[in-house]
């Protein structure tokens, strides 16, 4: 403190003025670098550890956005990574899609040919059957006709010969 008191009076000692119109120029621009002196003396530390500190709170931010970029950077190569995988299992899904509708179209044409020989004998059947019920239906007709007829005398290979012309 002695010496800071020292350097604000030693200006004023030195540079007293003589009485005499003197342009003081140089006096003034020595207690101007004094003074400036002084002031750096006292604010050299706070600025000094306000400039590291900008310093470091910058490279902390370039830091965490350095961070940031790795992070984002891992995390597009595993986006990446990720829709490879998709692509992959996209195009076995594909094979195994079109191998089933192969799967599918063939039993389908299987079911069919079956179903269809099941409605051939069905009809095959059912046209027996009708023929059969025709049959019966013309030979009871026929032989009702005969038998309602009183008149009418008929033997049995007569009948027979008859009916047999009819049913054919």
């Amino acid at each position: 403190m002695k010496r800071v008191a020292f350097l604000i009076a030693l200006p004023l000692v030195i540079f007293a003025s003589e009485g005499e119109k003197n342009y003081d120029i140089v006096e003034r621009v020595l207690n101007f670098l004094l003074f400036f002196g002084i002031l750096l003396y006292f604010i050299a530390k706070p600025l000094k550890q306000m400039y590291l500190d900008r310093i470091s709170g910058i490279a902390n931010r370039l830091e965490s956005i350095q961070e940031k970029l790795r992070s984002s950077q891992s995390k597009r190569d595993e986006a990446l990574r990720r829709v490879e995988e998709a692509k992959v299992n996209a195009a076995s899904l594909i094979e195994t899609a079109k191998k089933e509708a192969i799967n599918i179209a063939e039993k389908v044409k299987k079911e069919s040919i079956n179903e269809i020989a099941n409605l051939e004998k069905s009809y095959k059947d059912q046209k027996e059957f009708e023929e059969r019920r025709v049959t019966k239906s013309v030979v009871a007709e026929l032989l009702s006709d005969l038998f309602d007829d009183k008149n009418l005398k008929i033997d049995q290979k007569e009948l027979i010969n008859i009916i047999l012309k009819k049913v054919s």
